[in-house]
């Protein structure tokens, strides 16, 4: 049985989600546990964990409250702010709870091209390893040289690259991001989440082939032990249902072994996020 180690939940708020503009109507509603249950069911998932899509406590919240609720949510990727003075507290009463698996910010949208490498920042990052969380990193390409400075300042604390850091595509203009890709896969605490595709290609005329350059980088510098499947759902109704985005992957790992073929679906994201 699988494991998909990216999803989110929401109740759509205009205001809160503004992110979700016009173009992205199909995903204007609510997602909820009871839509996802029989989509991981059909595709023959175990679990999942649940990864946060507002920068907010309150979110973090919900998807524990979730989890709770729902014993498919295997765990959750939560927000806190890494900045804060007093981090060490929040860090340390979340710790308290058994689905919380680790945080992320969403630094792709943050102004600051190197707001990684602020000390406030860094000062968050340093204090995961201590209480057992993860990190994910969600960027764009441009963001992949301080990712890197990043991780190699915390060689003990582990990381995962959501959706091969964004690569584009779209316009298959892949060289700044392969570049980066293959700097930042050489630190060994780092992983990388096959994730995310059809959102960065065209919603509308995409094919498996379209993403075959970019999983053959990733299989190569990450290694099957250090890769794993997330759905990126709902988000990825944008341009593809639930079982269209697995079956990209299922199309190329294939001719993998079973051996690797169960690592990439199941006990990487078992063993990085500590699943139950």
């Amino acid at each position: 049985m699988k494991i998909d180690s990216h999803q989110h939940f929401w109740k759509y708020n205009p205001v809160k989600d503004a992110w979700i503009n016009e173009e992205m109507e199909v995903i204007r509603k609510d997602f909820l546990p009871a839509d996802l249950k029989p989509l991981l069911f059909e595709n023959q998932f175990a679990g999942c964990v649940a990864v946060q899509a507002d920068q907010s406590e309150e979110e973090t919240r919900f998807l524990l409250d979730l989890s709770k609720e729902n014993d498919f949510i295997k765990g959750v990727v939560g927000w806190v702010d890494l900045r804060a003075e007093n981090i060490e507290a929040h860090l340390n009463e979340y710790s308290k709870y058994e689905k919380l698996k680790g945080f992320r910010h969403i630094v792709q949208a943050e102004a600051d091209i190197d707001f990684m490498l602020q000390e406030s920042f860094q000062n968050g990052i340093s204090k995961l390893v201590k209480y057992n969380f993860t990190y994910d990193i969600l960027i764009f390409p441009k963001h992949l040289e301080n990712a890197a400075k990043l991780v190699a300042k915390f060689p003990e604390q582990k990381f995962v690259i959501d959706h091969l850091a964004k690569p584009d595509f779209k316009n298959k203009e892949f060289t700044e991001w392969e570049k980066g890709i293959r700097a930042i896969a050489k630190f060994q605490n780092v992983m990388c989440k096959i994730s995310g595709l059809v959102t960065e290609a065209d919603w509308n005329n995409w094919n498996e082939t379209d993403f075959i350059y970019c999983l053959d980088v990733i299989t190569e510098v990450f290694g099957i032990d250090r890769l794993m499947f997330g759905s990126d759902w709902p988000v990825c109704l944008l341009a593809a249902s639930y079982s269209e985005s697995c079956d990209i992957t299922e199309y190329y790992f294939s001719k993998f072994p079973k051996a690797d073929q169960d690592k990439f679906w199941s006990s990487n994201a078992i063993q990085f996020y500590q699943l139950e």
